[in-house]
């Protein structure tokens, strides 16, 4: 009777989990809640709680800091494995399935730096959040894709993911050349025996998971420590965890599909909600509609909508006319611009990177609220866009 019971809790929560969007619906409504009690009567409260410290002695970070330095150095370690398990033996493993999504993602960065640089040209403190409309997040534009391009071939799915894949890449060296502290030469030494030790296991044929989240932890110790930003342990332990081979990817069986499995939901269900309600909290006080016009926010919501769009449906075009790619099956120019449109959904990395570019309260809200904006009216644009081809197919 109990075993019978708890199968049954079993696949309930299974069948939870496998739930289409309900990570990105948890994403957007703790954004939400962020964002409502940060200007209610309860805002004093929640900045105090986000600033309060948290550990004993040297291990003592804000709340604030435990979920942008820990908590998000596992959603980079889920992408890492993400980007690994693609590249080695998935969708990215070959020269022709990389050639248009790398392209087309290189469009999608460059020009959204391009518009903020030029808006915000002359302003040196305001010019330091240039990266902050580069990044697209995955998780809203897979979800929007999936909602408004109902009937698109799953290539749709396949090149959005695959270019998204190719802009967390980039956002990643940004972030690690950019956006990092002074560096601590020592702490640094020990990372890297750390990471040389990583290697070695991976070497040796060491299979279980548990040594290398040991000497991840370790790593993540170091790199926060060495002025790196300690999100980067997470991607750097990513790319030593083994694969296996391929009869043990499609069993489930190797280290890298056991750790992305058990990873998935707590990044989804756990560390992204809770990053939005740490992150997307921003006082509205002194802030108004006219506020979108000032140069930081104007240049991020201009950069994530028209720079996105604009650079990843011109860099695949040319790409397609010079024949050093092709366009996915069964998806024409009108569906791709729809999703170009889409991958102006900058929320999650833009918010991160804006609160990485700017510190000060004041202009990390006039930046936050241009992520917001940007990322809406891409959101409403590109599905918009994408019901009106499917209407006219």
């Amino acid at each position: 009777m109990i075993k019978s019971l708890v199968r049954h809790i079993h696949y309930r929560v299974e069948r939870f989990l496998a739930l289409d969007n309900w990570g990105e619906i948890l994403l957007l409504a703790l954004s939400v809640a962020g964002l409502a009690v940060a200007n209610s009567a309860w805002g004093p409260g929640y900045f105090h709680l986000l600033h309060a410290p948290l550990g004993v002695g040297p291990a003592t970070l804000s709340v604030e800091q435990w979920v942008n330095d820990l908590l998000m150095a596992l959603f980079f370690l889920l992408v890492g494995l993400e980007i690994k398990r693609e590249m080695v033996g998935g969708d990215l493993s070959t020269p022709s399935q990389v050639a248009l999504p790398g392209i087309a993602a290189l469009g999608g960065v460059l020009f959204p730096v391009l518009i903020y640089v030029a808006v915000n040209r002359g302003d040196a403190a305001a010019l330091t959040g240039w990266a902050t409309p580069a990044a697209t997040d995955i998780a809203f534009a897979l979800a929007a894709l999936s909602a408004f391009g109902r009937g698109l071939p799953r290539s749709a799915l396949l090149f959005l993911s695959s270019l998204a894949i190719f802009d967390d890449l980039a956002a990643i060296l940004i972030i690690a050349l950019f956006y990092s502290g002074g560096l601590s030469w020592p702490d640094l030494g020990w990372a890297a025996v750390a990471l040389v030790t990583l290697l070695g296991m991976n070497r040796l044929g060491v299979r279980r998971l548990a040594p290398y989240l040991v000497v991840g932890l370790a790593l993540w110790v170091a790199v926060l420590r060495s002025g790196v930003h300690a999100t980067m342990a997470g991607v750097l332990l990513a790319m030593t965890i083994p694969m296996g081979s391929a009869e043990d990817e499609a069993a489930g069986r190797s280290p890298l599909h056991r750790l992305e499995g058990a990873l998935h939901p707590v990044v989804y269900f756990g560390v992204l909600p809770l990053f939005g309600f740490a992150n997307a909290g921003v006082s509205f006080q002194g802030l108004g509609w006219a506020s979108l016009l000032d140069p930081v926010p104007l240049g991020i919501a201009l950069g994530l909508f028209l720079g996105k769009q604009v650079g990843v449906f011109a860099f695949t075009l040319a790409a397609v006319r010079l024949g050093l790619a092709k366009l996915p099956a069964q998806v024409g120019w009108g569906a791709l611009y729809g999703i170009a449109m889409l991958c102006g959904i900058g929320f999650t990395m833009s918010l991160f990177i804006a609160g990485l570019a700017f510190p000060e309260a004041g202009v990390a809200g006039e930046a936050k609220l241009g992520v917001f904006a940007g990322s809406l009216i891409s959101a409403l644009g590109g599905g918009l866009w994408l019901l009106a081809a499917r209407r006219r197919a």
